[in-house]
């Protein structure tokens, strides 16, 4: 059974951008794949926060989705929040297109993104290894640039 899902972003400036997850099989990996604009160039943390909550801004989206209570880390690496999707990167235009699959969010069960926000960063994601403790919470990725809820869409 197909599970899709859809978050649009905004944020304070100009940022905004519709970004969909696609789950084939119900362990299976997440197709996350969208457009982002109005991005500063270059890399831009990408994680999925705790709440789906926007009530006050992007800041009341809590910390990174982190049932396991794992240390922040990069999408490939064992140990990481379920929350961390890395960085999206923009172009010289601003625009970020993505295309990816992860295997640890789910659209179903204990890692559900489902309700939960979408948060793109001012700051590039340092995956964890930047050697102090905020890497091991938030990869130095800065400032709530743009968020969104996550919500199911019609297949």
């Amino acid at each position: 059974m197909v599970v899709k899902a859809v978050c649009v972003l905004k944020g304070d400036q100009a940022v905004k951008g519709t970004v969909h997850f696609t789950q084939e099989q119900e362990n299976g990996p997440v197709t996350v794949e969208g457009t982002i604009d109005g991005l500063t160039p270059g890399k831009h943390g990408f994680h999925i926060h705790a709440f789906g909550d926007n009530t006050n801004g992007c800041v009341s989206a809590g910390p990174h989705f982190n049932p396991q209570n794992q240390t922040h880390g990069a999408p490939e690496d064992a140990v990481r929040h379920v929350g961390d999707l890395g960085n999206v990167t923009a172009n010289d235009g601003g625009v970020a297109e993505i295309k990816f699959d992860d295997k640890v969010i789910s659209l179903s069960g204990s890692n559900s993104i489902i309700g939960r926000s979408l948060v793109v960063h001012e700051k590039v994601d340092d995956l964890g290894k930047g050697g102090n403790n905020e890497s091991l919470v938030t990869g130095n990725a800065g400032g709530r640039l743009a968020c969104g809820v996550i919500g199911l869409a019609l297949c």
